[in-house]
């Protein structure tokens, strides 16, 4: 909320509004970290961080982690992991890929979204990284941008699951969705996005502000018809359409109960007489989950 105390306190307004926006997403994360507890998104079984072999040598490994995230895009986690598992099944390593003929990667590929591309991608990437990085992957986001298909948010995971650095926020459709609908930032574009929030969020919360909001998007706040009537955050959400809806029609296991207690006294019309009208209810609001029933 804006307060202005002066016209000319243009500062003052300006810290006031961060300061207001860093309460939000503090209070919002909680509340999300709380109705994530409960929730088995595809993400959690399904995500690139799962896709690649733990017990494979770590240049393959990374190699892996790779392959996974660059055919993630515009893919389902449920599509990209039979994908991943079938190019496993071949043997997925650098020099496996360069050994197709693009038609049967593409059938192996399909139905990943742009199966066609992503198997060019594939092989340009495995020729990349057998001249110029002695069969690895690249260990900086700058280095993973340059190869074919990588975009900054693959190169930013890339960068946190194969190398384990944490060099920026990996935002994707789901991130740049959700903390636009909570009033966190106002950006157009993911890359506006991952911008706005580093500058936003410390740097502790850079590498699981992803997985959080990934499994939330796919699970409460989707793209379309989010389930707003049973999240936590529809109280202060800007976007929610469900900011009255009680608990006792929520199909969920968080009971709130609010009740107001208000006082009403007013007179008669009639001079002499006074007529002292009380409505209560009470104001009481109370949260339980199942770990508490």
């Amino acid at each position: 909320m804006k307060r202005v105390v002066a016209s000319s306190s243009v500062a003052a307004v300006a810290t006031c509004d961060v300061e207001g926006t860093v309460v939000a997403w503090r209070r919002d994360v909680e509340l999300i970290r709380k109705m994530r507890k409960d929730m088995i998104a595809p993400v959690d079984t399904m995500g690139c961080h799962k896709l690649a072999d733990p017990l494979a040598a770590p240049p393959v490994h990374r190699f892996q982690v790779l392959v996974a995230l660059m055919l993630s895009s515009q893919t389902r986690d449920e599509v990209n992991a039979a994908a991943m598992k079938r190019l496993k099944d071949h043997g997925l390593s650098i020099g496996k890929i360069l050994e197709f003929k693009v038609p049967d990667l593409e059938t192996i590929l399909c139905p990943v979204g742009f199966y066609k591309r992503k198997a060019v991608y594939l092989q340009k990437t495995a020729k990349i990284l057998k001249d110029d990085f002695s069969g690895d992957i690249p260990d900086s986001l700058d280095g993973l941008c340059a190869l074919p298909g990588v975009g900054p948010k693959m190169a930013n995971l890339v960068m946190q699951i194969a190398w384990g650095e944490c060099v920026g926020i990996a935002v994707d459709t789901h991130v740049h969705r959700i903390s636009n609908r909570l009033g966190w930032i106002k950006t157009s574009t993911p890359e506006k996005t991952q911008k706005a929030l580093e500058i936003l969020l410390p740097k502790s919360e850079w590498q699981p502000i992803n997985h959080l909001l990934v499994g939330f998007g796919q699970m409460q706040c989707q793209p379309v018809r989010p389930k707003c009537g049973t999240c936590l955050c529809r109280f202060t959400c800007p976007s929610s359409t469900a900011k009255n809806v009680k608990s006792e029609t929520e199909e969920t296991s968080t009971s709130i109960e609010v009740k107001q207690e208000v006082e009403d006294e007013f007179e008669d019309e009639k001079p002499a007489k006074k007529i002292k009208k009380t409505r209560k209810t009470r104001t009481k609001i109370e949260v339980k989950t199942e770990s508490e029933t």
